[in-house]
């Protein structure tokens, strides 16, 4: 059987996927040195959260085989990356639950049976919560609007009728979502976090679902099986968005 030839992988993700990004590091048969950025980069406006994943990567070193990204289109902060001194691979996905549901099909096959479903995984309940962690103490547009507390807190402050009034009326978007579902990923002792979820799910009135998750993607992104489920830029490419359920391509 012929020897795996190691490569020297740099990791750049958000911060969301801590957890699971630590154990594929561990497991692959790479060597993966890893840098998080925070889960806040989301609430800035699209053109900072894209200068500071660029910067990230324009600091990376010419040692590398490739740079591998823990991140998605995410509401287009990724479009017009450039990759600068390696390759630089990311999944081809439109946000990072994909990553929990281990491919686009299965995470779409969910989404139109179950479509006012809010995702929770260990990274969104122990990583700040939706509406704080901004980046470097700048103030992202949730702190701006002095939404930074979770909707427990809110709840704690306020009571529930004012809380989901509160996240509802500046910027929560809550009144589409009926059903919380959380995804565990076997990436730890999993049930505080998945009775916060459920706790959480009560005090929205939402109804609670609990599903296995899925490691497929994030593991073929750290293990180097780079297939069609990503993309892959060479020095000097740009990351464009797709319209299609192709979501990325190089250009």
């Amino acid at each position: 059987m012929p020897e795996t030839v190691t490569k020297r992988l740099k990791f750049i993700g958000c911060e969301i996927i801590y957890r699971e990004a630590c154990l594929l590091a561990a497991r692959s048969p790479h060597a993966v040195d890893l840098e998080f950025l925070a889960k806040g980069l989301h609430d800035l406006p699209t053109e900072e959260m894209l200068g500071r994943i660029q910067q990230s990567l324009d600091a990376v070193g010419g040692d590398y085989d490739a740079v591998i990204l823990g991140y998605a289109r995410c509401n287009d902060g990724t479009v017009g990356l450039k990759a600068s001194t390696a390759t630089v691979v990311i999944p081809r996905a439109h946000d990072c639950i994909t990553f929990f549901f281990g491919n686009r099909s299965a995470y779409r096959a969910y989404f139109d049976e179950h479509p006012g479903t809010y995702y929770r995984t260990t990274g969104w309940l122990e990583r700040g919560s939706d509406m704080q962690r901004e980046p470097d103490g700048v103030d992202g547009v949730m702190s701006q609007l002095g939404l930074n507390q979770s909707f427990q807190e809110l709840v704690d402050k306020y009571g529930r009728e004012n809380a989901e009034f509160i996240a509802e009326t500046m910027g929560g978007g809550l009144t589409h979502y009926d059903t919380l579902c959380y995804l565990e990923m076997g990436v730890c002792d999993e049930t505080r976090f998945i009775d916060r979820a459920r706790k959480e799910a009560r005090a929205r009135g939402w109804a609670f679902d609990h599903r296995q998750g899925d490691l497929s993607l994030l593991e073929k992104l750290f293990f180097g099986q780079w297939d069609a489920d990503f993309v892959i830029l060479s020095p000097g490419q740009r990351l464009a968005a797709r319209n299609d359920g192709e979501v990325l391509e190089g250009e």
